[in-house]
């Protein structure tokens, strides 16, 4: 096999990996399943290559033609069809949260490792150049030890309106971007076992028909659906002494920024603009830095292909959206209870 031979579920996310697995040579798009069959059309028109067209996710996985899935549905559908893929023998990539809870994404995770097949998060964030530079740094001890790190994903307004599953019971912001910071700041400091969790979480503006994408307007009827957070902030304490702060609003009055700075030992860094900073003779030594510019799904491509197609050791295994996925959960059960919860 020279080329992996993937399905994409979910006109959504699915459009943005499609194009990057598309536009690698070692990667083709032969599948598209969605229930609405005119975005099946209207993404297959990008293509370079025919494509075959599903709307159960169980008859595409019963495909043989098919070596991979990527997983692009919304959080609440992520376990279902990613293990349809996995008891089907396909490899799965899967987008960002792994799931809706953390006991359907412990399942998952056993029966993908079981399987044998290459599983994998989609990780746009930690795989785009930026990113990789500064965690690949990090992790190779350049900044020392890294006790504590800051993630911050602040929108102005941009609660998403194009689909109400992103403010129902298992969406929210703190599943939607929380997780991204999260995930890149705990990749960097080195994956870390998590131990506790101190949480805060609400809804103060999608509740009120307000703080929806780029000011747009929405119904009461489409706001009187929300059940999830619009904001969720947390403390994550590890085994090994190291903390991050993290932060994900959907709406807030306050500029949007999309920050990770790490405070180390013999070095600090933020991702924005990319700056290390050091202490050299006693005087600050302040280095800006162009990043590289891959984009991040082109990275998340490449490195999934490299899994099934050179046995290459998988650096964003589902395993490591379980770990995500029990911190952000400890997260909003905390702002919940009002109480510390300590993960076994």
């Amino acid at each position: 096999m020279d080329r992996v031979r993937f399905a994409v579920v979910g006109m959504g996310i699915g459009k943005a990996q499609g194009r990057a697995i598309a536009q690698d040579p070692r990667g083709v798009v032969t599948a598209l399943c969605d229930l609405d069959t005119a975005r099946m059309d209207e993404f297959a028109a990008e293509l370079p290559e025919p494509v075959r067209q599903f709307t159960d996710y169980h008859a595409l996985c019963a495909d043989p033609d098919i070596d991979a899935v990527f997983v692009g549905t919304p959080n609440q559908l992520h376990v279902p069809v990613a293990l349809a893929a996995v008891r089907a023998g396909k490899h799965v990539l899967c987008t960002k949260p792994l799931s809706d809870s953390e006991a359907a994404a412990r399942g998952l995770v056993e029966e993908a490792e079981a399987a044998g097949v290459v599983n994998m998060m989609s990780l746009s964030l930690r795989f785009g150049g930026a990113m990789q530079y500064l965690g690949r740094l990090s992790r190779r001890g350049d900044l020392g030890e890294v006790y504590f790190a800051r993630a911050r994903s602040i929108r102005r307004s941009g609660i998403p309106d194009w689909g109400a599953h992103f403010i129902r019971s298992g969406g929210g912001a703190f599943r939607d971007m929380g997780v991204h910071v999260l995930d890149a700041a705990w990749w960097m400091a080195g994956c870390p076992e998590p131990v506790s969790v101190t949480g805060a979480a609400g809804a103060k503006f999608g509740p009120r028909a307000q703080g929806y994408w780029e000011h747009r307007s929405v119904t009461p009827e489409f706001a009187a659906q929300y059940a999830a957070d619009d904001y969720g902030v947390g403390l994550v304490r590890f085994a090994n002494g190291a903390a991050i702060e993290v932060e994900s609003f959907w709406a807030s009055h306050q500029a949007s920024e999309l920050q990770i700075e790490l405070f180390g030992t013999e070095g600090g860094a933020k991702l924005d603009p990319l700056t290390l900073y050091r202490t050299l003779d006693g005087r600050p030594a302040d280095t800006t830095v162009q990043p590289p510019s891959r984009e991040g799904f082109a990275g998340v491509a490449a490195h999934f292909i490299a899994c099934v197609l050179d046995g290459a050791a998988c650096e964003a295994p589902l395993r490591h959206g379980l770990t995500v996925q029990r911190m952000l959960e400890a997260v909003l059960a905390s702002a919940a209870s009002g109480a510390e919860v300590r993960l076994a």
